[in-house]
């Protein structure tokens, strides 16, 4: 995998303004304002990499845009990749197409439980998955993650009581937006609790090649075939290489009865199949030619999470941010200044003049919390903490 000994630029500031961009043309409606430095969405202010670009125009020069299937070098791709990255092997044959992950997870309640079942979460999580849950008529099961020494860790003394009687869990791995990578103990001791419940597990693993140095991904579904048997995966190289305007995600699902349970309602009750030809492309590009531009990605990304680690502790100790293993998200503590609800997000809005995304829409545990983006240029970085700096002075 790679393309040789490229240099990416990760510091160019390119205006994403009028381009119909979710983070900067929708500020206006999700902040009240255009006059914030948009940090909030989970995408990347750089640039697609340069051979998805190219491969997906030679596609375009063929000028015939019809109906398209998804080839065998598709799956490859994918298999490849989860094989080299993730020492993940899998039969191609277990992959199935998805829209979008939350798309997936719609349909996979849809798929596997019934109104009124419990599905468990672990807030603060992704908050989609509230969504998917109650949006469906199931209820929501809380096992609620622990703040400990820095870092959000799963409590399984309480998972073992929420998992009597639920069907599914929905695991955020790694976690978005704490960053916690969960290492093989922590996966293992989950995956136990549901298999002895015979709880589904779901793992969304959208984020998992973003592992920062000397953290390691190890895919749920990886640790046994039993575990694997009662696991689906979600996935897409989106977050990875700045795709999320592309249909890309896939899940993984090794049990033959599951797959089909999810292909019925892909295919049959919603034909959502299709998919689209640039998406496809630019997965084969992406995991056949991406190893070298995601080391340097990571590498320059990892600098900017430093940053604003050291900047808090310097200039700003009303905030702690909590360390991420994983993600370019970083889940922000602001309960020592004093603000919490309304009056702590209107700070950053008003004052400090930066948009991040308010801890409470990840539920539990998140009052007092903002999760910030930092896949953007340094110099972004700098001056969204230079505000926060700046706005403390003035209260």
């Amino acid at each position: 995998m790679g393309l040789g000994k490229t240099k990416y630029i990760f510091d160019e500031v390119i205006s994403r303004k009028g381009t119909d961009c979710v983070k900067y043309d929708l500020r206006k409606l999700y902040f009240g304002t255009e006059d914030v430095i948009p940090m909030w969405v989970a995408d990347m202010d750089f640039r697609t990499p340069d051979f998805i670009i190219e491969a997906i125009r030679r596609r375009l020069d063929h000028e015939i845009l019809g109906y398209s299937i998804r080839s065998e070098e598709y799956s490859s791709a994918i298999s490849n990749w989860m094989l080299v990255r993730h020492n993940w092997q899998i039969n191609p044959a277990w992959i199935s197409f998805s829209p979008g992950v939350v798309p997936a997870l719609n349909m996979l309640v849809l798929a596997f439980t019934e109104p009124g079942d419990k599905i468990i979460v672990q807030p603060p999580v992704y908050f989609p998955f509230f969504a998917a849950i109650e949006n469906n008529g199931r209820k929501k099961v809380e096992n609620p993650l622990r703040l400990i020494e820095g870092r959000l860790s799963m409590d399984f003394d309480d998972l073992r009581k929420k998992a009597q009687g639920a069907k599914m869990i929905l695991i955020s791995h790694p976690h978005n937006p704490g960053g916690s990578v969960w290492t093989k103990e922590e996966l293992t001791s989950l995956a136990d609790i549901c298999l002895e419940n015979n709880v589904l597990m779901i793992s969304d693993e959208i984020h998992s090649d973003l592992i920062f140095s000397p953290h390691k991904h190890i895919p749920l579904a990886s640790l046994s075939k039993k575990v694997s048997n009662q696991t689906i995966t979600c996935n897409a190289p989106s977050k990875t290489f700045n795709l999320a305007g592309l249909s890309t995600s896939y899940l993984i699902i090794p049990d033959k009865a599951k797959l089909n349970a999810y292909n019925s309602i892909l295919n049959d009750k919603l034909h959502l199949n299709m998919g689209n030809i640039a998406g496809s492309v630019a997965l084969q590009a992406a995991y056949n030619f991406g190893a070298d531009w995601l080391k340097q990605l990571l590498e320059y990304v990892a600098k900017n999470v430093e940053l604003v680690c050291v900047f808090c502790n310097e200039y700003l100790p009303q905030i702690t941010p909590i360390i991420p293993e994983s993600t370019y998200l970083i889940w922000l503590d602001c309960r020592k200044t004093g603000m919490k609800g309304d009056d702590l997000k209107d700070f950053f809005i008003k004052k400090a003049r930066v948009g991040f995304n308010d801890g409470r829409l990840f539920g539990t545990g998140g009052e007092g919390f903002m999760r910030i983006n930092v896949a953007c240029p340094r110099s972004v970085v700098l001056e969204a903490l230079q505000r926060i700096k700046n706005a403390f002075q003035y209260l």
